[in-house]
């Protein structure tokens, strides 16, 4: 059998399409089309009408090899959404076959997204292909984030054997703005060398996309340090990007959170309210 394929009965294909509209003063999921195991749950608004809260579920729970997940995600003009998940995702040793999942996010002008998933769990030995891609219009803005943990560090689990494929692409007006991509693997050089991990088990990297980067947001930033693991901010033209690195995925998640909370007001003109299946 070769390498990237497996029985066709064991495997889980899904997609989730969700569409998101401003009428009047409140956000609506306007439509949501799914496809096998992946579902959202009813829209919630903790915060009030503007914003529309919604909450990711692949019920399976675990992504195994030959698994290909698709969300696609629509913010039309002044829409206000926050996505989330309600546990880490697991990504399941493979026996060959490549998992996959993509995530596409459409944002029009004066909308505002926030992407944010919790942790995502590498076992050994899986094959995970891990892409997300943005598209904003005009003033739209995005926040988003993914912490990875190579490995189930916690039961002593190291990431020995497998691979992990990512791909990252944000676009301004049809125009790239950010790109990234590498493989990690046990022998890469990515994972061992000073400029990637440095041999560290937990990475992650947060976006904010604007128009313009102020200045404020990059030193509100950088007067915070995660409790454990190392972090750094970088500014491009339009976008905010925050790194961590080190063995924790609480201290990657808590530092982010601190992130986002000191960031969302200015940058979304919202208070910083935390979903509350982030403390479930």
């Amino acid at each position: 059998m070769p390498r990237d394929a497996a029985p066709e009965a064991a495997r889980w294909h899904a997609s989730l399409a969700l569409a998101f509209e401003r009428r009047g003063d409140r956000t609506v999921l306007a439509s949501r089309r799914h496809d096998g195991p992946l579902v959202v749950q009813k829209p919630l608004y903790p915060e009030g009408e503007a914003t529309c809260h919604g909450i990711v579920v692949h019920p399976p729970a675990g992504i195994a090899g030959g698994d290909d997940l698709v969300l696609d995600v629509a913010a039309g003009e002044g829409a206000g959404v926050l996505l989330t998940t309600p546990g880490a995702a697991k990504w399941y040793r493979s026996s060959g076959a490549w998992a996959r999942q993509r995530v596409t996010i459409e944002a029009r002008s004066s909308s505002r997204v926030e992407w944010l998933p919790q942790d995502t769990i590498v076992y050994d030995g899986a094959l995970a292909d891990i892409a997300w891609e943005a598209r904003l219009e005009g003033d739209a803005r995005l926040v988003g984030w993914d912490v990875v943990c190579l490995g189930r560090t916690g039961s002593g689990e190291r990431f020995g054997r497998g691979r992990c494929r990512l791909h990252t692409r944000l676009w301004r007006d049809g125009k790239l703005a950010w790109m990234e991509r590498g493989i990690i693997g046990p022998e890469s050089l990515l994972a061992a060398s000073a400029a990637g991990l440095g041999g560290c088990t937990v990475f992650g990297t947060m976006v904010v996309s604007a128009g313009a980067i102020d200045d404020g947001w990059v030193d509100a930033c950088r007067q915070l340090t995660p409790r454990s693991g190392e972090a750094a901010v970088t500014r491009l033209p339009g976008v905010l990007l925050a790194r961590y690195r080190g063995d924790s995925s609480e201290a990657a998640r808590a530092h982010f959170v601190a992130l986002w909370k000191r960031l969302r007001a200015p940058v979304l003109g919202r208070e910083a309210i935390e979903p509350r299946i982030w403390r479930t």
